[in-house]
């Protein structure tokens, strides 16, 4: 087949080519025109040639190590002919929004050509499982009492706090959180995603004393994508819930070492079962991609717009009733460039999270004398507002939030709903460039008052906090934060009273792999 091929080409070449007298050729020219029909006929023979293994058979669907055809794979573009498709800064630089002028609202929202998932060229399409990542993280810290209540008498309140289980008198070393993730695009629509913690403690195994590192799930969820260019997405499963930005980031990324009391109480743990819709115009997706470009610790990508509906007993709980938890979230982030030279790459981010859930709370099987507890559900709702200048090198974060929430009220001894209300303030400075690596030094005060509908009995939680820290980063792998804080709260215990103050020096190293 071969030389029939090359011989009608030698043939076509050699009538096109003209007469000795008309042009004289060279044997350099002619020999040219030669190898490169040679080239054009391996290039033939080799794309229609089977593929074949190590022993010389024919590969087909059947007998491949997958088993199968790549169905999930990506589309390949051919480098032959390669088609460039529109990124979302070049679709926010085209389309600019401005919020003064209405005109540029709608094209900076409508999502430029589609661009799919490709594989290199010339490389055969990924089977799911090679898409597959592994990656993580691990928090080994230290708290240290420089002063105040570390200890108290029965009845009084202890210095603890609600976010750390290793604020104790007797600690040194723990492991805050020990997170193996599991996540890939299994299908050119669907994204899974999957996170345990191996740093969970454990009660009533032996006694009152509790077990550490037990594994418990964080995350196992799947998106669909609803539309080719992966702006619109269905998410089912044990996610986060869309209420409050800080609850959203990360705690690899967060730069305190806790969060606030005033906005993770509304969802302790953060997640719940349920099925979330997002969706995220281009103009805010390129934003967010040069702000994660150039370092900024963001909440992760959650959408511009989320709202979704959930069990509502938080984490890893049984569900106690048949009524669903909604909750929706609003953020946007504004170029602030057009004020003038000085707020040239400036972003602020404004936003607002509101959910409606009737919460079941724990009681106890031996209530303190003179107490009425029943097993009945609460109204539980907020709405919070949050805003951030991101650090450049100087910014801001804050969110407040209010609401009512099932509380122990210690007059009547029962459980009641009640109002509640707090948030934080915090302001923060980035380095980018030291002899010691970036560092981003840190002041946070956060305020609460309101029932911690988590704890047995949903006792009142009445925190004040000021909390000053730095975190080092000497390489990508390594993260170091020294934080001081000076606490007063009461212990989240309705057996308790009074409120506890104290100083405390933590640290944490983080490594990320």
């Amino acid at each position: 087949m071969k030389q029939h091929i090359f011989a009608a080409a030698l043939g076509l070449s050699a009538v096109t080519l003209p007469s000795v007298g008309a042009q004289a050729q060279t044997v350099a020219e002619l020999q040219k025109q030669i190898n490169e029909l040679k080239a054009m006929v391996a290039a033939q023979a080799a794309a229609n040639a089977p593929r074949r293994g190590t022993r010389g058979m024919v590969l087909t669907a059947r007998n491949t190590d997958a088993g199968t055809i790549p169905a999930a794979g990506r589309p390949v573009v051919s480098a032959a002919s390669p088609v460039h498709h529109k990124t979302a800064a070049e679709h926010a630089a085209e389309h600019p929004f401005h919020i003064e002028d209405p005109e540029t609202w709608w094209p900076a929202i409508v999502p430029p050509d589609y661009d799919p998932l490709i594989d290199k060229p010339g490389t055969a399409p990924k089977t799911w499982f090679e898409r597959i990542q592994i990656r993580g993280y691990t928090q080994l810290r230290g708290n240290e009492f420089i002063a105040g209540d570390r200890t108290a008498p029965a009845g009084i309140s202890r210095l603890r706090g609600v976010n750390d289980g290793g604020i104790t008198d007797k600690n040194n070393f723990t492991f805050r959180r020990v997170r193996l993730i599991i996540q890939g695009d299994i299908h050119e629509r669907v994204f899974l995603y999957l996170q345990p913690d191996f740093a969970v403690s454990v009660a009533g195994q032996s006694g009152t004393e509790q077990r550490l590192h037990f594994a418990a799930l964080r995350d196992a969820f799947a998106d669909v994508f609803l539309d080719d260019e992966r702006r619109t997405k269905l998410r089912f499963g044990q996610q986060k819930v869309p209420y409050g930005w800080e609850n959203l980031q990360s705690s690899q990324n967060r730069l305190a070492l806790d969060r606030s009391d005033g906005i993770n109480s509304a969802v302790p743990g953060e997640r719940d079962i349920g099925i979330t819709a997002y969706y995220t115009p281009w103009h805010v997706q390129a934003i967010w991609d040069r702000l994660a470009k150039s370092g900024q610790k963001l909440f992760g990508n959650y959408g511009t717009f989320g709202v979704g509906i959930y069990n509502g007993q938080t984490i890893n709980r049984v569900e106690q009733n048949d009524a669903l938890m909604v909750a929706g979230m609003v953020t946007w982030p504004f170029e602030l460039d057009g004020l003038g030279p000085w707020a040239k790459g400036q972003v602020v981010e404004f936003g607002a999270s509101a959910y409606h859930n009737r919460f079941r709370p724990e009681v106890r099987l031996t209530p303190t004398a003179g107490t009425t507890l029943g097993a009945r559900d609460f109204e539980d709702a907020r709405l919070g507002l949050h805003a951030i200048l991101y650090p450049q090198p100087f910014g801001i974060q804050a969110e407040w939030n209010w609401g009512r929430g099932p509380e122990f009220d210690v007059a009547t001894r029962t459980i009641q709903s009640k109002g509640l209300e707090g948030g934080y303030i915090q302001a923060m400075y980035k380095v980018d460039d030291s002899p010691v690596g970036p560092f981003y030094p840190y002041l946070r005060f956060q305020h609460y008052d309101g029932g911690y509908k988590s704890s047995v009995n949903t006792p009142r939680l009445a925190s004040d906090e000021v909390e000053v820290g730095i975190e080092f980063q000497p390489i990508k792998q390594v993260e170091l934060t020294l934080a001081y804080a000076k606490r007063r709260a009461n212990e989240a215990d309705e057996r308790r009273f009074g409120r506890a103050e104290g100083d405390l020096f933590r640290g944490q190293l983080q490594i990320n792999y």
